[in-house]
């Protein structure tokens, strides 16, 4: 597939800046409060929610996270990591899915750019070029 998603901090989002440890503990968050829906549903769907471990790598001196998937059949893994734009200057998370992406991992990498858009209040620039504005607009 080898495609990639942004979230971009505008005017109007929660924050102006990020960094790859906020968008971690993002990650984290998510995984407690669906641990906690799977408890009261009496099921472990945090492990369906997010099944994926986080690695933090680096390449090239750039920093970036690494979910490797936990069900090889389903979920490969997905890159995410965070930058700048030069021209305006807008803080974005990227989410990458790499060539080996399965369907699930396209599946998962939209349900993760909304989750991370609404709760950042960003502007989601889709795999598919569509955008979703999670910020009121002027």
């Amino acid at each position: 597939m080898n495609k990639s998603a942004y979230i971009k901090l505008v005017n109007g989002s929660a924050q102006t800046e990020i960094t790859l440890a906020e968008v971690k503990k993002l990650f984290e968050h998510y995984q407690h409060m669906t641990s906690l829906t799977g408890q009261q549903l009496g099921w472990d769907y945090k492990a369906a929610a997010f099944p994926y471990t986080m690695e933090e790598k680096e390449q090239g001196g750039i920093p970036y996270l690494l979910l490797n998937g936990n069900q090889t059949q389903l979920y490969h893994y997905l890159i995410v990591g965070v930058s700048q734009e030069e021209e305006t200057g807008l803080h974005y998370i990227q989410i990458v899915l790499p060539e080996q992406a399965t369907h699930g991992d396209l599946a998962k990498a939209n349900e993760f750019c909304k989750y991370l858009a609404k709760r950042l209040k960003g502007e989601l620039h889709l795999f598919n070029g569509r955008i979703i504005y999670y910020n009121p607009r002027k």
